[in-house]
């Protein structure tokens, strides 16, 4: 049997293992219109959603939830968050983009605390601060070569970090917060999946085989945010962290290795600087994080 802490790393790597091999099952959507694959990924992460929590007998949640309707004003807005995340990410690897979605989730962390420090009121360290600037050069260095914004990466950053952000001031549980959320995008995602069909373009009378890969589209959005819950709920914060950089990982592998997207100069650099701000900001909140141990031990002594 394994130990609490050994079951939550198998579950964090699961879920960010799984996350970092995800270009894969859209690539093989490639010929379906980001937006159809949104659209069924949407639907089908209600259907699977309402499945799972009927099984988990956890519908007095949703219920609570759908009973306050300031709070589903707030869900509205990230599900419209997400919903641009997962159009952009899906857009991005279908036109072979993988390397920025990487880029993308590599800066979210950095990002997270850009918005703590905005909108939470957290103190940046010297650490973090080195490292968010770090990162800005490697941007900035990128949008020169590019003669703009790197747009995916940072619209996936952001995004994703504007719904944590959100998200964890609701302090809502994850899975049904995530089915209330999809639930309030899928009347329109059924009226675009309609209007598809109605011209005659729907991938998913077309083609069995596609019909079928965009059914498990909920699955696979559903399956690794059910492991991350079970990681967070038995590592501490700092290690589920430390695993979240796996998913980005094998993503830039993906593209590089798999995808041959090309590594200029100009991306190497970005990520070099990159990675540089993520050991930086690792190695600050491993020393936070062990200093925080010690005085909780020393206060412990003293009672």
């Amino acid at each position: 049997m394994l130990s609490d802490s050994a079951t939550g790393a198998v579950y964090a790597v699961a879920a960010f293992g799984f996350w970092g091999l995800t270009p894969i099952f859209y690539k093989w959507l490639s010929d379906v219109p980001p937006l159809e694959v949104l659209c069924h990924r949407v639907v089908w992460s209600v259907v699977f959603g309402a499945a799972y929590l009927w099984l988990r007998k956890d519908w007095s949640r949703v219920a609570e939830t759908c009973r306050r309707p300031r709070l589903l004003g707030v869900l509205a807005i990230t599900a419209a968050l997400v919903s641009v995340n997962w159009l952009v990410y899906i857009y991005a690897v279908v036109t072979d983009r993988v390397m920025a979605t990487s880029l993308g989730y590599y800066i979210n962390p950095l990002v997270n605390v850009l918005l703590g420090m905005l909108f939470l009121g957290e103190r940046l360290r010297r650490g973090r601060v080195l490292a968010v600037v770090l990162a800005v050069i490697g941007t900035a260095s990128l949008a020169l070569h590019l003669g703009g914004l790197p747009w995916i990466s940072l619209t996936l950053a952001f995004s994703f970090g504007f719904y944590g952000l959100i998200r964890k001031r609701l302090a809502l549980p994850g899975m049904p917060a995530l089915f209330v959320e999809t639930a309030l995008m899928a009347p329109l995602a059924v009226a675009v999946l309609v209007w598809f069909a109605g011209n005659g373009q729907s991938a998913f009378t077309d083609d069995p085989r596609q019909a079928a890969l965009l059914v498990l589209a909920g699955p696979v959005t559903l399956l690794p945010l059910l492991w991350f819950a079970e990681a967070a709920r038995r590592l501490p914060l700092n290690s589920v962290g430390f695993v979240q950089y796996l998913a980005p990982t094998l993503t830039f592998l993906l593209a590089v290795v798999v995808y041959d997207e090309p590594l200029t100069t100009a991306w190497l650099v970005t990520f070099l600087f990159i990675w540089a701000a993520l050991a930086v900001f690792t190695a600050d909140s491993v020393r936070a994080h062990r200093r925080l141990r010690r005085q909780l031990a020393a206060g412990e002594a003293t009672t």
